[in-house]
C-alpha cells in the first residue's frame, strides 16, 4: 500500500512561533492532555450531601484543570484503542478509516467546547468565516486543547489550491506507539485527522482530512495531516476575495 505523499513543493504559512487568541485554550503542559475525564465510580446522580463527591456534570466547563488526564494514562487508553480495532479490520487502510472516524466524534464535542469557552470568555464572541483564521485556531487553539501545545506549521501546497498541510513533528498521541515493520505504512494521527474533519466540517469548511507519515533527519514521527478542501469552501473564499 502506498500513500500519496504531500506535494515536496509547499509554501510556510505558519509556525509555531505564531500565536493566536488565547482565550480558548487551557494553560497546560506539554506532558498533560485536556480532555473530558471519566466519572468516577462513586459518583451518584445526587448531589450536595456529605461524603459524595460531585456529579461529573455539576462541573464548570470553563474549569480546564479538573479536565486534565496524566499523559501515561491517555497513551495507555489510546493504544488499547488501536490494538482493539486492529483485530477488528481487514487491513490498514481499514484500520486508519476506522480511528478517523473516532477522532471524528472527539472532533465534535471539542468544537462544541471551545466554542461555549469563547462565548464565555468574551462578550462579542466570533465566528470564522474565512478558512485561513479557521485553521490557525485549529492549529492553535483545537491543538492545545486536546494535546497540550500548539502544532508546528501550517503549509500550502503551490501547486493545489484546494491542499494545506498541518505539521506535527512530535505527535503526542504517536510517542509510545510500536508499529511494526509491515505495517510501516500506518499512521495512528488518523485519529488526529478525524478530529481536524469534524471541526472542519463544523465550521462550515467541508474537506477531506488524511494523515501521512512524513520523517526527517530530525523528527522522526513527524506527520502531516493533509486538508484537501471541497470546491465549494475554494468557490467562497474567491467570493469573499471580490467583496474585499
Amino acid at each position: 500500500m502506498a500513500y500519496a505523499q504531500p506535494h515536496p513543493r509547499l509554501s510556510v504559512l505558519s509556525s509555531s512561533s505564531q500565536s493566536s487568541a488565547e482565550h480558548l485554550s487551557p494553560s497546560t503542559s506539554s506532558t498533560r492532555f485536556s480532555l473530558p475525564s471519566a466519572p468516577s465510580v462513586h459518583s451518584t446522580l445526587v448531589t450536595g450531601k456529605p461524603g459524595q463527591r460531585p456529579n461529573i456534570y455539576d462541573r464548570n466547563l470553563n474549569r480546564t484543570r479538573v479536565a486534565e488526564v496524566s499523559a501515561s494514562a491517555f497513551a495507555f487508553l489510546f493504544s488499547e484503542v488501536v490494538q482493539y480495532t486492529q483485530k477488528r479490520v481487514s487491513g490498514i487502510n481499514d484500520l486508519e478509516r476506522r480511528l478517523n472516524t473516532l477522532g471524528y466524534r472527539i472532533g465534535t464535542r471539542v468544537l462544541e467546547l471551545t466554542a461555549w469557552r469563547a462565548e464565555s470568555a468574551s462578550k462579542t464572541p466570533k465566528r470564522e468565516i474565512r478558512f485561513l483564521p479557521a485553521l490557525m485556531s485549529i492549529h492553535t487553539q483545537v491543538w492545545k486543547a486536546v494535546f497540550g501545545k500548539s502544532a508546528d506549521a501550517i503549509e500550502k501546497s503551490v501547486e493545489n489550491a484546494d491542499e494545506y498541510m498541518i505539521i506535527d513533528n512530535d505527535p503526542p498521541i504517536e510517542r509510545y506507539i510500536s508499529v511494526p515493520r509491515d505495517m510501516s505504512q500506518l499512521s495512528c494521527s488518523s485519529f488526529t485527522a478525524g478530529i481536524v474533519e469534524a471541526v472542519l466540517d463544523g465550521l462550515g469548511f467541508p474537506a477531506r482530512v488524511t494523515a501521512h507519515n512524513t520523517p526527517n533527519s530530525q523528527h522522526p514521527s513527524r506527520t502531516t495531516i493533509l486538508i484537501k478542501l471541497e470546491k465549494s469552501v475554494l468557490d467562497r473564499e474567491e467570493l469573499l476575495n471580490q467583496k474585499q
